[in-house]
């Protein structure tokens, strides 16, 4: 691959040939997308030989299908899955797949008007002569993973079945051979998971009146179904250890004495036909069990390894209150009326009189209390407020000793359990954790959990948490590695010592793009190798293998930094394997920072060999699981994602298997993309992504949009799909219409988010216009929350730009500051201290730097009419943010208009609305930038009574 020389100006991903006399091709509408088929993100499933590949396709609303494709051929096969893409499976020898059919699209239309529930279907393909077997109303299906012959599909309830809160849950299951065809119906089914190895199936019972409730074991080689326990209880959250020879869940019983069920964790072992051994704990059984607590219903117990302990959660368990009675039967004889009786006599009378007023009747206050010493506000605790409910503390049932070891509790509540269970890291911030959510700034105490005997041994003192910081844990389990200062050591957690990685290493560990408020950022911790030998660690550009104790380094790939290349990360094509088999074949995904190539590299030899990287980007590695058959995605702007396989390690010759967005040939398509590399105001070299126009014409200046958030230049070569997008904004459409597109990248200095903006957007346009294809006159910005702030600070600090749209954006720094970030119930002092606001310190320590980059306080400059977003839900940036700009630049008479969508959040959801903000932003830019006419809405306003009518007359209907 030739080196390819920076320069101010490279053409990328295509080389551009024009001719004049070329037909160009209509451009997409909005009404098109609707229509745009595409394969769904996540849905490409490679069959265990290699042979297949199935993926799911369909248009952005309507039904989608089902596409099979063989390998080795042209041989395609497509079923309808209904309106909702799911996931297709293949059986472990690859001769079935199967996938669940969701309801039409129009028979979900119809149902929500009536209420109708409906139901999906499972359909199981046999492979080798597509013939389909079909079943309806099913809830959930799994193949027997290592038995490949055997399915299992549990039906969902009927509707007359009861539906009250006590009501057996459980329905009917089908074990099906897929090779004889026989079936065996089992009844009441809650719960079933086959293990690893599928030789054995377990399955809870839930029937009416919990008759023959239990945990049931059926061997499937045998055929023979045993109860391994039974009990009026109801049984779930089946969990197999990784080689599937034990299993773990939890029981539940009633206890009058408590409000809530009360559980107990089996574990059970010894897989055998007729008795397997049980171990079953429970918290009223054990004195020693912490007072007020029970186990935990929300969490999945499991085993160690060893099956010597099994971990579960505990939480806590409330005691039922005395049933009421009957308040006219229970009162107590009133004596003499008060006015014959002594002070003391009534004041002795009193709490009788009291005790008869039943306690439902009295009025209490609705309040929420605030205190300055809440670690997290009364506002968080509301909105986690039911995850708090459904909390548990991590603890062990150590089964030699019979000894229940409590790991987590109120302070420690985050405890990571090291692999061999050996070990567990506790993470204290109950000290810090008021001043985190006040700056951002996060620390802890960090501890080590024997597992074995429960001690907690500590092993750092406020530890700083901030800046891509934490422990990776060896496959051992006896290893940590972590990162402090710049610098990464390990952690022997049997012997207590410490040792320095990368400390003599001639390369920094300081994340270089990270310009936050954060001391010292760290690189990626990309883990351990497979026998813990190594830990591997990248530095801005390349991969390390470090040796345990430090003492040896070697560059994985080597002096990338010279080439602008760096080591992206790993793609897990061994997903089983328990960190970095350096035995085994690896492959990374490699990337250039200068002109945003990619590609694929392979390890071999102790260093990574780039194997092709390009104006394309390569993602989605994965390998066959029983055959080297490897498949991979390529894309890049003009050419939508598409998947190719190979049986090369080398991955040279890979075949297209799949056929993406079939209906963009029929439109015009942006024409290509250059990379610009201009320099900042602050003096630092930047780079920004200048889209072309679908029918470019060389010599022609074009209308553009510039877009800006953060980085952008990086997704260079990443296909964007036409959609609805949540913030109104699609580049596919802008490019398709005429426009060019901008996107460049910014570079932050602290305490100077907006005016950093200015210093990195403004040249990057005036470097775009120089070009030649970007028309000086004809220029907008648009942003979207991060962005959106930005959009409206830009358009106070400069008149480069013609028109501006802006979403979701804060305004005010001072008022916004200490105002909730109400999807989290947080404040947005952290965000602003150590996020994105990129500052330091409260405003009133800082006040020249909050006025300086907020857009209300530049107000006046405004001369470029805006196009305002905010929703009155927004839960990121408050409802007022948009309020205070929109009222400011009325007030100064600016030209104005902020829409808003009832009840949605920080970006749009609802269909209906994302498709009306994608057609009003584009009709504002034509407005604007193509000098179309006005749209009404913008030039005269709708008056509020006319609204109704008015939304009727311009309802977006995606059919015509």
């Amino acid at each position: 691959m030739k080196k390819l020389r920076l320069i101010t100006l490279c053409f990328l991903a295509t080389a551009f040939a024009w001719k004049a006399s070329a037909q160009q091709k209509p451009a997409l509408s909005w009404k098109d997308v609707s229509k745009w088929r595409s394969i769904k993100t996540y849905t490409n499933a490679l069959s265990p030989n290699g042979q297949w590949m199935a993926y799911v396709m369909g248009p952005v609303e309507g039904d989608q299908e089902v596409v099979l494709r063989k390998v080795s051929d042209t041989t395609i096969y497509r079923y309808p899955c209904g309106a909702t893409a799911g996931q297709v499976s293949f059986s472990d020898d690859s001769r079935f797949m199967a996938f669940r059919q969701s309801p039409k699209d129009a028979e979900v239309k119809a149902a929500k008007k009536t209420n109708k529930v409906l139901y999906d279907k499972l359909v199981i393909v046999l492979l080798s002569n597509n013939t389909k077997t079909e079943y309806d109303r099913v809830r959930s299906f799994a193949f027997a993973e290592k038995t490949p012959n055997w399915i299992a599909i549990q039906f969902a309830a009927l509707e007359t079945a009861p539906k009250d809160k006590d009501a057996a849950k459980g329905t009917d299951m089908l074990v099906y051979n897929l090779l004889t065809k026989k079936s065996f119906n089992i009844g009441s089914v809650s719960d079933f998971a086959f293990n690893k190895a599928g030789n054995w199936l377990a399955y809870t019972v839930d029937a009416s009146g919990q008759n023959g409730n239990g945990i049931y074991l059926r061997n499937m080689l045998t055929g023979v179904t045993s109860a391994v326990d039974n009990d009026k209880a109801t049984y779930k959250s089946i969990n197999w250890t990784e080689n599937g020879t034990a299993f773990a869940l939890l029981k539940a019983n009633k206890n009058e004495a408590y409000k809530s069920e009360v559980y107990s964790v089996i574990g059970v072992t010894g897989l055998k036909d007729d008795t397997s051994a049980k171990t079953i704990y429970s918290s009223l059984t054990d004195k020693t069990f912490p007072a007020g607590q029970g186990i935990s219903g929300d969490r999945r117990p499991y085993w160690s390894d060893d099956l010597t302990a099994l971990f579960f959660g505990t939480r806590i368990l409330e005691k039922a209150g005395k049933p009421k009675t009957d308040s006219a039967k229970t009162a107590p004889k009133v004596g003499p009326p008060a006015a014959l009786r002594t002070d003391t006599a009534a004041a002795k009378a009193k709490p009788a009189a009291m005790a008869a007023v039943n306690k439902d009747d009295i009025e209490k206050p609705d309040m929420i209390i605030w205190n300055w010493q809440d670690r997290r506000l009364q506002s968080a605790q509301q909105v986690q407020e039911t995850s708090d409910k459904a909390f548990s503390y991590l603890a062990e049932y150590y089964v030699p000793a019979k000894r229940l070891i409590t790991l987590a509790d109120s302070n420690m509540r985050t405890v990571m359990v090291a692999p061999k269970q050996l070990y567990a890291i506790g993470v204290d911030n109950s000290k810090y954790e008021l001043m985190s959510n006040l700056n951002g700034q996060s620390y802890a105490d960090i501890y080590l959990i024997n597992l074995k005997t429960g001690s907690k041994k500590l092993l750092f003192n406020n530890f700083y948490q901030t800046g891509n910081r934490g422990f990776s844990i060896a496959p051992n389990g006896k290893l940590g590695s972590y990162y402090q200062d710049g610098t990464f050591y390990t952690v022997d957690f049997e012997s207590g010592e410490n040792h320095n990685l990368t400390g003599k290493i001639k390369a920094s560990f300081v994340d270089e793009l990270d310009d936050h408020n954060v001391k010292k950022p760290a690189t990626d911790n990309m883990g351990w190798s497979a026998d813990s030998k190594y830990a591997l660690i990248k530095d801005n550009y390349d991969l390390w293998r470090i040796s345990a104790d430090g003492k040896s380094a070697t560059a994985l790939s080597d002096n990338w930094k010279a080439r602008n290349l760096m080591v992206n990360y790993r793609f897990n094509i061994y997903p089983d394997d328990k960190g970095t088999d350096l035995g085994k074949t690896q492959y990374y995904s490699v990337f250039n920072r200068e002109n945003k190539q990619s590609g694929i590299g392979k390890l071999e030899g102790g260093k990574i060999k780039v194997l092709f990287i390009e104006n394309f980007t390569y993602n989605n590695l994965v390998k066959a699981t029983n055959a080297p058959v490897f498949a991979y995605s390529k894309e890049s702007n003009e050419k939508s994602s598409e998947t190719f396989v190979t049986a090369n390690t080398d991955l040279t010759a890979g075949k297209q298997v799949t056929k993406n967005t079939p209906d963009q040939s029929k439109f015009g398509w942006s024409s290509g993309v250059k990379l610009i590399t201009y320099k900042s105001t602050n003096g630092d070299t930047l780079q920004a992504a200048l889209y072309l126009p679908a029918n470019y014409e060389p010599g022609k200046a074009y209308p553009t949009i510039t877009y800006i958030y953060e980085r952008l230049t990086d997704n260079l070569n990443t296909y964007t799909a036409p959609a609805f997008p949540s913030g109104g904004f699609n580049k596919a459409l802008y490019t398709s219409n005429g426009y060019a597109v901008l996107m460049p990248d910014i570079k932050y200095k602290i305490n100077d988010p907006g005016m950093s903006a200015v210093a990195c957007v403004v040249p990057a346009v005036q470097a775009a216009i120089a070009t030649g294809i970007v028309d000086a006159k004809r220029v907008a910005i648009h942003g979207h929350s991060w962005g959106g702030y930005q959009t409206s600070f830009l358009i106070t600090q400069t008149n480069i730009f013609k028109a501006a749209a802006a979403g979701a954006p804060l305004t005010d720094m001072i008022s916004m500051y200490s105002l909730i970030y109400w999807n989290s119930g947080g404040t947005n002092q952290a965000i602003f201290e150590a996020s994105q606001g990129r500052l330091t310190s409260g405003f009133w320590d800082n006040i020249e730097a909050y006025t300086r980059n907020s857009p209300v306080y530049n107000i006046k400059n405004v001369q470029t009419p805006l196009l305002l977003l905010h929703n009155d839900k927004d839960g990121a940036v408050d409802f007022t943010q948009g309020i205070e700009y929109y009222n400011g630049l009325r007030r100064l008479n600016k030209p104005v208009v902020m829409i808003t969508y009832k009840g949605e959040n920080h970006g749009i959801a609802k269909l209906p609305n994302r498709k009306d903000y994608a057609v009003r932003m584009m009709e504002y830019f034509d407005y604007m930038l193509k000098d179309k006419p006005a749209p009404t809405w913008w030039s005269k306003g709708v008056n509020r009574i006319d609204m109704e009518k008015y939304l009727e007359a311009r309802a977006f209907d995606s059919e015509n």
